[in-house]
């Protein structure tokens, strides 16, 4: 799909063509030396396929043994991660100089073990496990604890992740990774649980958070994100209210898909449970502060009017097995 200017020029095409190729909008350009048609450009739709092109690129214009590691890896193993402010593409060097920024390309210098490396569409890329501590250690404690939720709900076991910390102990920004580890639950669905789950804890409600709280009786069955006592907590991305053709992934009208939560809302208070929403733009800045506001108003609310025991639930409860 991608198509390097140096096999171009091989090949008798001359910079000049080149150059009239994009000019008439027949190429587009993913990186300085590297082409692909308009029609697979624009074919490239689903998210993250246009930062993955840049990052197969920038792998093909370096000569030096690297692994495509951080966030760039993410992206080539095809698992969900916060995205930093600055969108640069990550290797980590095999041998090298010091870490360094050059051409939108991050060299990370750093012991690169032959077993934390996978291939990935022939591109050498750093292990899941090892790919969340990196983006930990490099983007903080709320893009480490999404990231490693992601691979620890894929399959990535919290003792593989403790012997490769083990390994990073004199390494950079380590106990955040570490903090991130210590906080991560298999259970999350979504980097918007997650980072619920992180806003949940710092309102420091003094009951433990539970994760995928279900209940079913014989007239419905529901799984709610987060619980703390009798108070449940939910978050709502806009992709499950909107149809494929927007983004989302609704398979009926969004109007149903919202009638449908209504009822399920319904049906889950019923059991003399609160809830409470959050959508993302709760998460971010001032909003976030007053979401904390509402959120304990709501709660306590829940703690007035139904106390925080759940025992009167257990024959309702479906119990899942913790990982």
């Amino acid at each position: 799909m991608l198509i390097a200017r140096r096999e171009l020029n091989d090949r008798g095409t001359s910079d000049g063509q080149i150059r009239g190729l994009l000019h008439r909008g027949e190429w587009v350009t993913v990186r300085s030396g590297f082409y692909i048609t308009r029609d697979d450009w624009e074919a490239s739709t689903l998210p993250g396929a246009r930062e993955s092109l840049q990052v197969i690129a920038a792998h093909h214009s370096l000569v030096e043994p690297h692994a495509v590691s951080h966030t760039s890896a993410a992206l080539l193993l095809g698992f969900p991660f916060l995205r930093p402010r600055r969108p640069l593409v990550h290797v980590t060097k095999l041998k090298g100089p010091r870490t360094r920024i050059r051409s939108g390309i991050k060299h990370h210098q750093a012991r690169c073990l032959v077993p934390l490396t996978r291939v990935v569409g022939g591109i050498p890329v750093l292990s899941q496990a090892r790919t969340a501590l990196d983006i930990a250690r490099e983007d903080g404690f709320a893009a480490g604890v999404a990231v490693i939720d992601a691979v620890r709900h894929h399959g990535t076991s919290l003792e593989e992740l403790d012997r490769l910390l083990q390994q990073m102990w004199k390494w950079p920004f380590v106990t955040t990774a570490r903090d991130a580890v210590a906080f991560s639950c298999s259970g999350a669905e979504s980097i918007g649980e997650s980072l619920t789950r992180i806003l949940i804890d710092e309102l420091d409600l003094g009951l433990p958070i539970e994760v995928q709280f279900e209940l079913r009786d014989r007239t419905g069955r529901a799984r709610c994100d987060l619980r703390v006592g009798r108070h449940v907590f939910e978050f709502d991305g806009a992709t499950k209210y909107r149809l494929p053709a927007r983004g989302g992934v609704a398979s009926v009208d969004p109007d149903q898909v919202l009638m449908a939560e209504k009822y399920r809302q319904d049906w889950v208070c019923g059991f003399q449970l609160g809830m409470s929403r959050i959508v993302w733009d709760d998460l971010w800045g001032l909003r976030r502060e007053r979401t904390k506001i509402r959120l304990r108003r709501e709660y306590a609310a829940t703690v007035a009017r139904y106390g925080t025991d759940i025992s009167d639930l257990a024959p309702y409860r479906v119990h899942r097995r913790a990982s």
